[in-house]
Order: structure tokens, then C-alpha cells, then sequence
């Protein structure tokens, strides 16, 4: 089988990881139990997990000229991520602050750094989307580029899928672009006014899956299916990547020609292999990991 070319499209942040026994409350100073610092952000989660999920793929995105975004680099390179057409520009890379419970649970202040200035994709870039067979992206960069992307990749016939996160003002050619949308539920809320109806995405776009963490994801599309998928059941340590995860792998086994409700069981089961491990990129798990979960049910 032909290996799947994805591209994903977008942010790329050096994340700066504490856990805790609790997420502090506004005035609270805590004791922390752990600290990492590791690559982060939507954009190259996904590129770094489409590749641990067995497809190749090129990162589009844009980190700053300091020492973070240096090592965000060498990093996402080092995963076998295409980063050829990675943009360097003056100033700051971008930054995510994590605070991580005992529980799992997240709190996280991103700030965009070189990802706002992201914009005007090159022919060159332009090419590169429409030469793949998936194109993943978010919306921690500027929307005009997302939708310059998708724009693009439907002309060629590229699928298109858009993890809306953070949700933010879209404009309509973006998701007239749209094969496949994926959110969760503050963000179905935010774009729809009914965040738990997975069926009010459709309004939207053809296709949708609605994540609720460890209540699984729901399957909607506009020929009638409504499936809900369950959560492959994990000891939780970090679920700050697991949609990330869910996303990459979607993209990779649609790609791979699986239909589409058997993609988001498999995606079910690589944002749950994800959630074991503390931190971004280095818990987004590999193929063989997804394979056995997926296996179990």
C-alpha cells in the first residue's frame, strides 16, 4: 500500500510543561510535582503524529529566530517530519504554558509568537498542498492562511480536514472547503450554539466528528450516519496532546483508504494511547501502539 502523504498546516510552539496535584485557582501559588519542555503546538503535534502513525508528511508553519525555535526544528525534523518549507522569522517562537493535574486535566495560555506571522502562502507552498492526499489543519495561525490552504487542496482534489481549534470567526469559503471537520464540544458550542448535538455541524460541512474526551467521539454526516464511537478506557496521565493524536491519525487512516467510521475508531485509539505519557509531542504514539488498542476494542 502506498504510503499517505499528509500536510498539515500550522502552529508550531515550544510548550512549557508543569504538573500538579491541582490547576492553580486565580492568586494560588502550588507546588509542582514535575516540569518538561518539549515541542508543542497543534500544527506540529499532528505533523509528528502523522508520521508515528505511519504516513509521510510536510510540515507548513513558522517559528522565530531564537533558541526555541532552533530546537523546534531540529525536533520536529528529528521525528521525520518534512520541514523544507518550515519559515524562520525575526522575533519570538511561539509558547504554550501547561498546567497538568493529578487527573489529567489541562489548563494552557498559548501565545502565537512567529505562527501570526504565517501568512501569503507561496506558490511553492501551494504546490505542496495540493500534491498530498490529506491536508490537516487548525487555527492557531492567521484563518486567511487556513483557508488559502483549503481553498487550494479542494481545487486539486486533496481531502481537507480542519480541527477548528481554537474556534474563532471563519470565513465561508473555508468551510465550503471542508471534507471533514473535527472539534470538540466548547467548540461545537462556539460555532453552532448546540455544542453536544453532533448533527448541528452539518449545517457547516459534510462531514464532522465531535470528540468528548473520555466519552468517546460521535460520527455525523449529511447521507444520515450518526455513530457514536466509545473511548478506548486508559489510566489518564496527560491529555494534552490526545487531540492532536485523534486528529493525525484520522487523517491517516482515511488516507489510508479505511472508511470513515473506521478511521475514528482508530483515531479513538491513538488519542487514547496518547493520554499514558506526560507531555505533547513526546506522547503522541506510534503506529504499533494505536494498532494494539485499536485491537482491543
Amino acid at each position: 500500500m502506498p504510503q499517505t502523504r499528509v500536510v498539515v498546516v500550522g502552529s508550531a510552539n515550544m510548550d512549557l510543561v508543569a504538573m500538579a496535584p491541582a490547576l492553580p485557582r486565580p492568586g494560588e501559588t502550588l507546588l509542582g510535582t514535575d516540569f518538561v519542555m518539549v515541542p508543542g503546538g497543534k500544527g506540529a503535534n499532528q505533523a509528528v503524529a502523522a508520521v508515528r502513525a505511519g504516513a509521510s508528511c510536510a510540515f507548513l508553519g513558522a517559528i522565530g529566530s531564537d533558541a526555541f525555535g532552533v530546537t523546534l526544528t531540529a525536533r520536529i525534523a528529528a521525528a521525520g517530519v518534512d520541514t523544507g518549507q518550515l519559515r524562520v522569522v525575526y522575533g519570538t517562537s511561539g509558547v504554550a504554558l501547561v498546567m497538568v493535574n493529578a487527573e489529567g486535566e489541562n489548563a494552557i495560555v498559548v501565545t502565537p509568537g512567529a505562527n501570526d506571522a504565517l501568512l501569503g502562502l507561496t506558490e511553492e507552498e501551494l504546490a505542496t498542498v495540493r500534491a498530498a492526499d490529506v491536508l490537516v489543519a487548525q487555527l492557531e495561525i492567521p484563518v486567511q492562511t487556513v483557508a488559502d490552504a483549503a481553498v487550494a487542496a479542494r481545487a486539486a482534489g486533496t481531502r481537507v480536514i480542519l480541527n477548528a481549534a481554537p474556534a474563532r470567526d471563519v470565513p465561508p469559503e473555508l468551510f465550503a472547503a471542508v471534507d471533514l471537520l473535527v472539534v470538540n464540544e466548547g467548540e461545537a458550542q462556539a460555532f453552532t450554539g448546540r455544542g453536544r448535538e453532533p448533527r448541528a455541524l452539518l449545517d457547516l460541512v459534510p462531514r464532522a466528528v465531535l470528540t468528548l474526551g473520555g466519552e468517546g467521539a460521535w460520527y455525523v454526516d449529511r447521507e444520515g450516519a450518526e455513530v457514536h464511537v466509545p473511548a478506548v478506557r486508559v489510566d489518564v496521565v496527560d491529555s494534552t496532546a490526545a487531540g492532536d493524536a485523534f486528529t493525525a491519525a484520522l487523517a491517516v487512516g482515511w488516507g489510508e483508504g479505511r472508511d470513515l467510521l473506521d478511521a475514528v475508531r482508530w483515531a479513538a485509539a491513538a488519542g487514547a494511547a496518547c493520554v499514558r505519557r506526560l507531555g505533547a509531542s513526546v506522547a503522541l504514539p506510534r503506529r504499533a501502539e494505536i494498532d494494539e488498542l485499536y485491537a482491543r476494542g
